[in-house]
C-alpha cells in the first residue's frame, strides 16, 4: 500500500496506552506533564508506591534536570523538561526503583547540558551516574555515516546494559515517548525512526520480556511506517470486534462458569490481537484478513503452578484441543523468562481459540520481563528472567571482546534479537534455547567457544550428522571434538547465532593476518615501484597520515588489509606519495603503465578518440576509469572516485544517491578531479515535461541538435493527457554546455519543466 501523507499521519497515528490489554500489570494510562507543574503527574505516580523521602529524592533530580535544560524546547515547541518527566512516568508505571527514576529524569543532561558525570556522582551517587552515562549518546565522537554512529551508540548501550540492565529500561522508555510524539517530524524521519524501532528496540523489549512496552513500540512504529495499512487493518479489527462480540462473551462466560463449578479461584480475561501482530501473520502465511480467525485469546490467572496444569485439563474437557498447538513454557521457559501454558482449542463457532494459563507471578514477569526484578517492594521472584537476561548480555560481551567494528557487532546482536527458539538438550540433560534454523555448529559455540573451534562432527539423537545439520525441538546433541580441528570459512554460510558467527570470523581473521601482512607488503612495494618509488623512501609523517585516512592502528594492520583485498595497494601508494608530485615523472609512469600521456597533460580529444582513450581524470594515474551510469558525471561536476573490483575507479558526482551507502568505505575512495583540459562528448540524461501536442518532440530534438548535441536515446512517458514526460540521453561537452541546452529548452513555450536526471 502507498504511504500516507504527513497530514494523514497527524490524524490516524494512534497513541496506545500501556494498559491496552486487560489484566496488564501497568495500572495507569500514559500521562503527560502539565504546563503548571510538569512534575505533578510523576509525583502522583511515585506517591502510590514510594516513601515521602524517595519522592523528595526524585524531586531533587527533577530540579537539576529542569535547571540544566533551562529554556530548551522540543521540536513541538514544548519545554524540553517534559520529555525526561514523561520517560520517568513510563518507568513509574512499571513501579521501578528510585535510582531508575532519578536516572530517567537526568538521562539527557550529560549529552545536552553542561552537567558532567562527576556532578551527578556528587549529588546522586555512582549508581545513578552510571545509568545516565550508559544512556547518553556518543555526542563527542564524529563518524563518517549515520549508520556507523548509530551502530557505535548501540554498542555503548549494550555494554552499559551488561553493567546494569536498567540502562536499557530507560532507553526503551525514552524511545517509547519519542515514538508517541513523532507527529511534528517529517514523514521520512518518522519512517527511519520507526524502522529502527522495529529492527532494534521492539526486539530488545521482547528479548527482555517487557511485553507492554514492546506492544506499544510495534504498534506506533507500524502506524508511522505504513499508516494506510495500519488504518485499514485497525478499521477491520474494529468491525470484526463487533461481529464476534457474542462469541467472545460466550467463551469467556463458559470458562468462568466451568472454573467456578470445579472450585478454582481464577481470573479470566479476553484480549484482542494487536494490529501489528495480525499484519505479521498475514505476511508470514500469505493470508487475507478474512481468513484470520484467532483475533481473540483468553488468559486465565491462577494461584500456583499445580493449578495451571489442572486448569489445562479442565479447558481441554470444555473445548476440543487442536493437535500440535500446545506449548508448555512453564517447564521450558522462553529465553526472556516468559512462563505460561498455551493451548489452542476449537471454539463453539468452529474457530480456533487460544488460551493462556499462568500464575500471578508469571503474569507479572510476562508483562514487565526483566524489569520485574526491580518492581518496587513486590517481593516477587524473577530469578529465571534475570538469569536469562544476564546470560544474553554475557554473550554480547563476548561478541565485543572478539573484535570487529561497530556495525559487525550490531549485525551479530540483531541475529540474537530474533530467536524464534528451538529447545535442545546437552548429553547431561541441560536445556539450551537456540534460534530457529540453528545448526550443530551454533550448538557447539553455545556450549563453549573452545568446543565450537574444535568441533569435527555431531551426534544428534545418537546418530552422527554433519555439523551443518539444522536442529529441531527436543534433539539431544553431542559434539565430537579434535584438538587439531579449527573453524572452517564455510561455517559462516550456515550459522545463525551471533556468537558462532563472531567466533568464526575472529578465528579466520587471526590465522589469515600473518600471511596477509606478507602479501600486502609485497603488493604495496610493487605499487610504489610502478610510481617510481619504494617503501623505504616513504616518510614517517606520510605513513602516519595514511594510517589515519584508512582508520587503522599501525603499519601491520594496513598491510594485512591490503593482503586480504580490503584496501587497494595502488590507492595506498598514491596516498603515500607527496600530494605535489613531479608532473614529468607522473607522465613517464603513465607511459610505462601503457596509458597515454594525454591522461595527465592537456590535449583535445575528438568524440571517437574520447571513447577509446582514458578519461581526463586527475588522481587515477595507473588505474582504469569508468563513468558511473547512475549519475553520469560530466566535466564541471564535483566528483568522487570509488575503487570497484573489475572496474578500476568508478567516478560519481558528489550528490549521487548511490554514494551515501558507500561513504563508510573510506579505503575505497580516491580524491579525483577533472583535468582542466578535459574535452569530449559525455552522455547525460535530462527529463523534459512538455505539452502533448503534435510536433513537440521534433521541435525539442531540433533545438538540441542546434545546440551542438546529439540524442542517443529517448523515453516517452505519457502523464495526464495534457503533458508528456520525455527523457533524453544526450551528449554534452561539459556542465556549461548542458546548462546552455537546458536554458534553450526552457525557452520553448510548450515546455513546462526541464531537469537533469541522476539515478
Amino acid at each position: 500500500m502507498p504511504l500516507a501523507s504527513e497530514s494523514e499521519l497527524g490524524t490516524m497515528v494512534p497513541t496506545l496506552p500501556l494498559t491496552a490489554e486487560v489484566g496488564d500489570v501497568l495500572r495507569l494510562p500514559p500521562v503527560s506533564p502539565s504546563l503548571e507543574d510538569p512534575c505533578a503527574p510523576l509525583r502522583a505516580l511515585l506517591q502510590q508506591y514510594m516513601t515521602p523521602e524517595e519522592v523528595a529524592r526524585a524531586r531533587d533530580a527533577y530540579e537539576l534536570a529542569a535547571n540544566a535544560h533551562g529554556a530548551q524546547t522540543r521540536r513541538s515547541g514544548e519545554p524540553y523538561i517534559h520529555h525526561p518527566v514523561a520517560v520517568a512516568c513510563i518507568l513509574a508505571e512499571l513501579q521501578l526503583d528510585i535510582f531508575t527514576i532519578q536516572a530517567a529524569l537526568l538521562h539527557d543532561v550529560i549529552e545536552d547540558c553542561n552537567i558532567s558525570k562527576e556532578n551527578i556522582i556528587e549529588r546522586f551517587g555512582p549508581e545513578v551516574a552510571e545509568m545516565v552515562d550508559g544512556v547518553s549518546k556518543l555526542g563527542q565522537v564524529r563518524f563518517e555515516t549515520r549508520e556507523e554512529a548509530q551502530a557505535e551508540n548501540f554498542r555503548k548501550m549494550f555494554l552499559a546494559m551488561s553493567r546494569d540492565i536498567r540502562v536499557v529500561l530507560i532507553k526503551l522508555a525514552d524511545r517509547l515517548h519519542n515514538m508517541r510524539t513523532m507527529g511534528v517530524m517529517t514523514p521520512e524521519k518518522r519512517r527511519r525512526i520507526s524502522r529502527e524501532t522495529l529492527d532494534i528496540y521492539a526486539p530488545i523489549a521482547q528479548r527482555l520480556g517487557i511485553h507492554a512496552i514492546r506492544i506499544e513500540l510495534e504498534e506506533l512504529a507500524f502506524s508511522h511506517l505504513y499508516p494506510k495499512r495500519w488504518h485499514t487493518l485497525n478499521e477491520a479489527v474494529k468491525a470484526a470486534r463487533g461481529n464476534r462480540k457474542e462469541a467472545v462473551q460466550k467463551i469467556e462466560h463458559a470458562l468462568e462458569d466451568r472454573l467456578l463449578q470445579e472450585g478454582f479461584a481464577a481470573q479470566v480475561s479476553g484480549r484482542e490481537k494487536h494490529v501489528y501482530s495480525i499484519y505479521r501473520k498475514m505476511q508470514k502465511k500469505g493470508m487475507p484478513f478474512g481468513d484470520i480467525h484467532d483475533l481473540h485469546a483468553f488468559r486465565i490467572i491462577v494461584a500456583d503452578v499445580d493449578t495451571c496444569y489442572r486448569v489445562l485439563g479442565l479447558v481441554h474437557s470444555l473445548y476440543r484441543p487442536i493437535p500440535g498447538r500446545f506449548k508448555d513454557y512453564i517447564a521450558i521457559p522462553k529465553s526472556n523468562g516468559y512462563q505460561s501454558l498455551h493451548t489452542v482449542l476449537l471454539g463453539p463457532f468452529g474457530h480456533p481459540v487460544e488460551v493462556q494459563i499462568r500464575t500471578e507471578d508469571m503474569h507479572r514477569v510476562a508483562e514487565a520481563g526483566v524489569a520485574a526484578h526491580w518492581l518496587y517492594k513486590t517481593g516477587s521472584s524473577n530469578v529465571h528472567a534475570e538469569t536469562q537476561a544476564r546470560a544474553w548480555l554475557q554473550r554480547l560481551l563476548e561478541l565485543q571482546i572478539q573484535g570487529g567494528d561497530s556495525q559487525e557487532f550490531l549485525e551479530s546482536v540483531k541475529l540474537d534479537l530474533f530467536p524464534d527458539e528451538v529447545y535442545v538438550f546437552t548429553p547431561k540433560g541441560k536445556i539450551l534455547s537456540l534460534p530457529r534454523g540453528a545448526t550443530a555448529v551454533d550448538f557447539a559455540y553455545a556450549v563453549h567457544t573452545d568446543i565450537g573451534d574444535q568441533a569435527v562432527a555431531a551426534r544428534v539423537n545418537d546418530m552422527y550428522v554433519p555439523l551443518r545439520s539444522p536442529l529441531n525441538n527436543g534433539d539431544k546433541v553431542e559434539i565430537v571434538t579434535a584438538a587439531s580441528a579449527h573453524p572452517q570459512p564455510g561455517w559462516l554460510d550456515v550459522v545463525v547465532t551471533g556468537k558462532a558467527r563472531s567466533s568464526v570470523r575472529a578465528y579466520l581473521k587471526t590465522i589469515q593476518r600473518g600471511d596477509a601482512e606478507v602479501l600486502g607488503r609485497n603488493l604495496l612495494e610493487k605499487a610504489l615501484q610502478s610510481l617510481g618509488a619504494n617503501l623505504q623512501q616513504v616518510e614517517a609523517t606520510d605513513f602516519q597520515r595514511v594510517l589515519v585516512t584508512f582508520n587503522v592502528q599501525d603499519e601491520s594492520q594496513l598491510l594485512a588489509a591490503i593482503g586480504m583485498g580490503e584496501v587497494f595497494p595502488l590507492v595506498v601508494a598514491h596516498k603515500l606519495l607527496p600530494e605535489e608530485g613531479d608532473r614529468g615523472r607522473l607522465a613517464q609512469t603513465a607511459r610505462r603503465l601503457g596509458h597515454a600521456v594525454s591522461q595527465l597533460l592537456p590535449s583535445r580529444l575528438s568524440r571517437e578518440e574520447a571513447t577509446k582513450k582514458p578519461l581526463l581524470i586527475r588522481g587515477t594515474e595507473g588505474m582504469p576509469v569508468t563513468l558511473a551510469r547512475c549519475c553520469r558525471p560530466i566535466p564541471g561536476d564535483p566528483i568522487l572516485g570509488f575503487i570497484s573490483v573489475g572496474k578500476g575507479v568508478v567516478v560519481h558526482t558528489h550528490d549521487c544517491h548511490n554514494i551515501r551507502e558507500w561513504r563508510k568505505r573510506r579505503d575505497r575512495w580516491v580524491d579525483v578531479q577533472w583535468d582542466p583540459a578535459a574535452q569530449g562528448e559525455f552522455p547525460v540524461a535530462i527529463r523534459v515535461v512538455a505539452e502533448s501536442a503534435r510536433g513537440v518532440l521534433a521541435r525539442i530534438a531540433t533545438l538540441i541538435s542546434d545546440e551542438d548535441s546529439n540524442i542517443d536515446h529517448v523515453d516517452i512517458e505519457p502523464q495526464d493527457g495534457l503533458y508528456t514526460g520525455i527523457t533524453f540521453t544526450i551528449e554534452a561537452h561539459d556542465r556549461d554546455h548542458l546548462a546552455r541546452i537546458m536554458r534553450s529548452l526552457r525557452s520553448l513555450p510548450m515546455v513546462s519543466r526541464v531537469q537533469r536526471v541522476k539515478g
